[in-house]
């Protein structure tokens, strides 16, 4: 028994299509769709990222709580609050932040100050009060922006309570036994989050997004599937695909490092980079490994449909081997069996 045909590359060969469409047409159309699909790959990620991934409040303050303990971050929120602070300080009934007397700034009473604020705040930052606050503050700014995003009757200014935070600060001041921590007056106070001006744009560009973030993934998936089917050849069509999407996580992982690159360099001067790009790294977390799992799924299915191109000549081979090496072990047997036996006296 032989084989028809050993040779590797005869196993990609067209095969005949039942409605007779010429296999040119099949082969464009194929990759077409291949190339559309691996084009969407990417962005259908990033939509989906941040239609889903930044959408979740609590997945938002999981993802934000770590950096609670970050030095960077804690240093910048130190600045920020006792800055802050500095400017509502009245001494003697003078404001001293940023107040004139006499016409004269008073910095340098602002100057003898500053130290012993900056290091009272920077202290809060490290107890497990600061981390309450951290995350509280996540939460309910995340909830305000989204609600603002999401209710098209919500005119004006976004705006956040912080009397939760409030609330909750006292509450793990009052459980580690801080005295006075029950007298903190839990007032609601309002802070600004997005002028009446932007909301407008941001909330069309955000249905957007909504829309993309599940029709992007659902095409390129439904592109690939089609581009396959009605290939030539399918075996070429898987590899391709396979390839374009390793390339799609490649170029992904790219440009979330050229977008925090450009980020952290926008950045206000009173604004750590370091605080910056770690706020960003948290954030695209999610996002850098959905691009590391594009770049290894898409290589490792391209290596094994290459693999498999010799799957098929190398079983009918050693099927071949195996019926010769029985044929050759059946035939001595069969010649014993037929010589004569010699009788006996």
């Amino acid at each position: 028994m032989q084989s028809k045909n050993l040779d590797p590359l005869a196993y990609d060969a067209p095969r005949p299509c039942p409605e007779e469409v010429p296999p040119r047409l099949r082969s464009a159309l194929s990759a077409v769709l291949v190339a559309l699909s691996c084009f969407l790959t990417p962005f259908g990620a990033l939509a989906a990222w941040a239609a889903y991934g930044l959408t979740d409040s609590g997945r938002y303050v999981t993802t934000m709580a770590p950096l609670a303990a970050n030095p960077d971050v804690r240093n910048v929120i130190a600045d920020t609050v006792g800055a802050g602070i500095l400017r509502e300080i009245q001494v003697g009934g003078v404001q001293i932040g940023g107040a004139r007397v006499g016409g004269v700034r008073m910095s340098a009473t602002q100057g003898v100050m500053a130290p012993f604020v900056h290091d009272a705040v920077r202290s809060f930052t490290k107890t497990e009060a600061f981390r309450v606050a951290w995350d509280e503050g996540n939460r309910v700014t995340h909830e305000a922006v989204l609600h603002a995003l999401q209710d098209e009757g919500q005119p004006g200014t976004v705006t956040v309570d912080l009397a939760p935070v409030t609330a909750s600060v006292k509450h793990q001041l009052a459980h580690e036994n801080v005295s006075l921590a029950n007298n903190i007056p839990v007032q609601h106070t309002r802070v600004e989050l997005l002028p009446a001006g932007e909301l407008g744009p941001l909330r069309r560009e955000f249905h957007v997004l909504e829309v993309a973030g599940f029709w992007l993934p659902v095409a390129a998936a439904v592109f690939a599937v089609t581009g396959i089917a009605v290939a030539v050849r399918r075996r070429r069509a898987i590899t391709a695909t396979a390839l374009g999407t390793a390339l799609g996580g490649a170029l992904l992982g790219l440009a979330l490092a050229i977008g925090r690159h450009f980020t952290v360099a926008d950045l206000p001067a009173e604004f750590s980079g370091a605080a910056g790009g770690a706020i960003y790294d948290a954030l695209t977390a999610t996002l850098r490994k959905v691009a590391w799992l594009l770049l290894g799924v898409g290589l490792t299915v391209a290596a094994l449909a290459w693999l498999t191109r010799y799957a098929r000549p190398v079983r009918e081979f050693l099927l071949l081997r195996l019926l010769r090496e029985r044929r050759a072990s059946a035939t001595p047997a069969a010649d014993r069996a037929q010589q004569p036996t010699r009788a006996q006296v």
